[in-house]
């Protein structure tokens, strides 16, 4: 009976505890709601974490993601966005791992998902943003929430618009604008949309007959907007100024009302009004920070991340005639740039957002270049290699320098589930990418991109945790450090900058550096694709070979390569459409031979080595100690796209090599996935794409195709990666972070050491050079002088035609990787050494033989 009581009695007390609890929640909510400012923020912060190591019940947790999303509206006002977005994903979270949609109608689209993904919009991260939106896009159909579902196209329309997908963004408008129910202010919004859109694709008329019926300010905005993109600044400016005439009226957001400023200032620039300019953007600048005191630069700690700062520092930069003051405000820029990118989980938006900053580490290296040439300070030529370097491959980088710490730390439990969760983000996103390209289910799209989102919450949840424990190496290095390693390799590095208007040759060898320039022009890039075109089929070089050694030898001279005609290794870091040349099959001088075997090809005076960053060549690898190859032959027989000279080239593998073989039906994509972590080489003879805008590089195995982001979710250590595929080396081109190739994704899985492709080719001399290759390694263990040595056989074969010599032919695999030395043959010396044993031998037989001959004379 006492024992009833007491259970009783601790129920009531829990019940009346858990309404306490929720009631404060709503109070010290509804307290901070009627009188917002810093101080009632403090305490509402104060109170939520007291609240945090409380909440159990459902009720309770719904009123922390009620004080959560008012918390987050205000910071989000006050341009914390980064606090702002952390307090939206813990709401939530928290909603969606309690299920309190079963609970109330808390209306979690308008509280929490539309503000969340404006954020990550505002912020540039625009893959959560596309996965938020969609899936509050999903919830709206699904209640029949037509007000939510057009919002959200609204917001989908507005990121598509931000990163120039104009196509895309007509599509969304035109199918929002179809859906009955529309209120008019989300029409009108819509139709200014379609209407940027429209200017933005050039369709002037389009857009002047949908500016008809907008207000005054979107009017006279719009009509500047056209008169801009037509190059008439002046009648632009009148434009504005009638626009600015009724700001008021338009309701901006502070953001919005510094991004019209700053636009008014791009607009004065151009019509060469300096000090207008820099008046407008002091305007921006002071509605951005409004402590700022007079109109000296902010200092770092005043800044956060917002991308109107970037625009801001861009301009003010390119007006400053002090290049020290113009590289102080590029900087900024890419402070803030670099506060965006803390954010960031997914690679594919890290790596789409290169773009900006290579923009800006050209200019940079315009100022210093021009400042070198006037002053002979050499210490500014590396500082522009700095800049040049920056911005190669960092996503690569990135990605490899997790990789290195786990493996330093292999126990540590948050390495672990970070790199575990990098896994299964690329795995969703491949899902996702697969589902986008067949049934586009509007249900699995939504599961997936929920599912991402989730492992995004939990990467930034690790992140301070690991910066804390692993404080972030920023991979400095210096000229002595590239210089000491390439006396090491007897080597040259020629790293190029491909830019916008000019390309950089940045030439370091272990005793000096200078840099090279030459301008792009339209016949100069003209001149390169044409060169690489060469290579669409083997018929176009055999028809005109008069043609290709001009071209080659242009080419040659075009970048500037006979600088490093006097080293015989050399490391190339490609850049832009310089990562489709085959720099071996350059001509080193002018000729008219039309004898394939006799022309002076660069391969013939160099071994060259390419690479995707200096920071790679200088990394120290960690050799796979498992011993052994693993081949992939689908040979795709009985199909119209059966590969013949793979199976030949199988038995070569065979021959040279102690191999594990998978031929046909065996070579499946999930056998490779099982046991590709095995082996210290991976080869793969097969079918690849390089993609195209749709559908990303992938590689074919007999049962199934694997996408480039299911390569991403590998974790392989092999030694070499050799890749007798078609086009392995091509894919969507990034500016700075490389082709989207399949090759990249084996180096993104762990690979070093790689062989691959530029080009389509499957042919007899494939599995020649394959064999040659195979045979060479199988000697020295190092790729880098089997690839070279392969080639050399090849051009040298007398039983092989000169139009099968073609540089299609033998040039299109490249190798990117470690300058390995040649392991001593000990092969020869054995023999000598077994020779003169034997002789030894065979002397001291014959002389016992003779001995013993001599005494039985005597003794007889």
């Amino acid at each position: 009976m006492i024992r009833t009581i007491f259970i009783l009695f601790f129920f009531i007390c829990g019940i009346s505890f858990s309404q306490n609890l929720e009631e404060a929640i709503y109070t010290a909510t509804e307290t901070f709601i009627s009188n917002k400012n810093d101080a009632s923020l403090k305490l509402l912060t104060q109170q939520e974490v007291t609240f945090k190591n409380h909440v159990k019940s459902k009720d309770e947790q719904l009123a922390l993601v009620f004080l959560q999303c008012h918390k987050g509206y205000y910071l989000d006002e006050h341009s914390r966005l980064k606090e702002a977005i952390s307090t939206y994903e813990d709401a939530l979270k928290r909603f969606n791992n309690n299920e309190l949609s079963k609970l109330s109608d808390f209306d979690i689209i308008e509280s929490c998902l539309k503000p969340l993904g404006n954020l990550y919009t505002k912020t540039g991260d625009y893959t959560n943003a596309v996965s938020t939106i969609n899936q509050y896009i999903f919830l709206a159909e699904k209640s029949k929430n037509t007000k939510h579902k057009i919002s959200g196209a609204i917001n989908l329309a507005k990121l598509y618009q931000t990163i120039g997908k104009h196509e895309t963004v007509l599509k969304i408008v035109d199918d929002a604008l179809k859906v009955s129910n529309n209120n008019t202010n989300q029409k009108t919004l819509l139709q200014s949309i379609k209407a940027s859109s429209l200017i933005a694709l050039n369709n002037f008329e389009a857009a002047s007959i949908l500016n008809n019926t907008a207000s005054k300010f979107e009017n006279f905005k719009t009509n500047y907007i056209i008169e801009f993109q037509k190059g008439d600044y002046q009648k632009a400016l009148i434009s504005f100024e009638k626009a600015k005439g009724h700001i008021q009226n338009a309701n901006l957001s502070t953001r919005d009302l510094a991004k019209f400023y700053v636009e008014e200032a791009q607009l004065q620039f151009l019509l060469q009004n300096k000090n207008e300019a820099l008046k407008s953007l002091q305007k921006a600048i002071k509605l951005l920070v409004p402590n700022l005191e007079g109109n000296s630069l902010p200092n770092k700690t005043d800044l956060y991340a917002e991308n109107t700062f970037i625009d801001i520092f861009d301009l003010q930069a390119t007006m400053e005639t002090n290049s020290k003051k113009a590289l102080d405000c590029y900087n900024l820029s890419f402070y803030v740039s670099g506060l965006l990118q803390e954010n960031w989980t997914s690679q594919e938006n890290k790596t789409r957002n290169q773009s900006d900053n290579r923009i800006r580490s050209e200019k940079c290296i315009d100022i210093l270049f021009y400042n070198y040439q006037k002053t002979k300070n050499k210490a500014l030529l590396f500082e522009a290699f700095q800049y040049s370097e920056n911005n190669k491959a960092s996503v690569l980088k990135s990605i490899n320098q997790k990789k290195k710490r786990l493996q330093q730390y292999p126990n540590d439990s948050l390495l672990v589930k970070e790199f575990s969760l990098i896994k299964a983000q690329e795995r969703y996103t491949n899902l996702l990418i697969k589902e986008q390209l067949g049934n586009n289910q509007a249900y699995k799209v939504n599961v997936l991109s929920e599912k991402l989102i989730s492992i995004s919450l939990q990467l930034k949840a690790l992140k301070p945790n690991i910066e804390k424990k692993y404080p972030e190496n920023k991979n400095v290095y210096t000229l002595e450090a590239i210089q000491k390693k390439l006396s090491k390799d007897k080597a040259v590095l020629v790293e190029y900058f491909y830019g916008k208007n000019n390309v950089y040759q940045f030439v370091i060898s272990e005793k000096v550096m200078h840099v090279e320039s030459f301008e792009l022009t339209d016949e100069t890039k003209q001149n390169i694709i044409s060169f690489i075109h060469l290579f669409d089929d083997a018929s176009i070089i055999n028809n005109d070979i008069g043609n290709y050694t001009n071209r080659a030898f242009n080419i040659f001279n075009v970048l500037k390569l006979n600088t490093t005609l006097a080293y015989q290794n050399v490391i190339i870091i490609p850049d832009g459409l310089l990562n489709f040349i085959p720099f071996e099959a350059l001509l080193s001088s002018k000729t008219s031979n039309t004898s394939f075997e006799k022309m002076p090809f660069l391969i013939k005076s160099q071994t060259i080595a390419y690479n995707s960053s200096a920071q790679f060549y200088l990394s120290e690898s960690v050799n796979n100690k498992n011993n052994g190859l693993l081949g992939f032959f689908p040979v795709f027989e009985n199909s119209n796209q059966k590969l013949t000279y793979s199976i030949n080239e199988a038995h070569a593998v065979e021959e040279e090599m102690p191999s594990k073989i998978f031929m046909s039906t065996e070579a499946s994509k999930e056998s490779f996935i099982k046991n590709a972590a095995k082996y210290a080489i991976l080869h793969l003879s097969t079918h690849a794409s390089g993609g195209d805008f749709i559908t990303p590089a992938n590689l074919s195995f007999y049962n199934e195709t694997m996408y480039l982001n299911e390569l991403y979710s590998l974790d392989i250590n092999p030694n070499l990666v050799v890749l007798s595929a078609c086009e392995t080396g091509v894919g969507k081109l990034y500016k700075g972070e490389g082709a989207m190739s399949i090759a990249r994704g084996f180096q993104y899985a762990g690979a070093e050491n790689l062989l691959f492709t530029l080009w389509q080719i499957n042919d007899l001399s494939t599995s020649q050079i394959m064999q040659s290759f195979y045979k060479n390694y199988s000697d020295t263990e190092s790729a880098f002088f089997a690839n070279h040595q392969s080639k050399m056989n090849y051009l040298e074969n007398e039983t092989i035609s000169n139009a099968k010599k073609s540089p299609y032919y033998w040039s299109s695999f490249v190798y990117y990787g470690k300058l390995e030395p040649v392991k001593p043959n000990f092969t020869l010396f054995y023999v000598f050494f077994g020779i003169a044993i034997a002789l030894i031998v065979l002397f001291l037989v014959l002389k016992y033989r003779k001995h013993d001959r001599n005494t039985s004379r005597i003794s007889s």
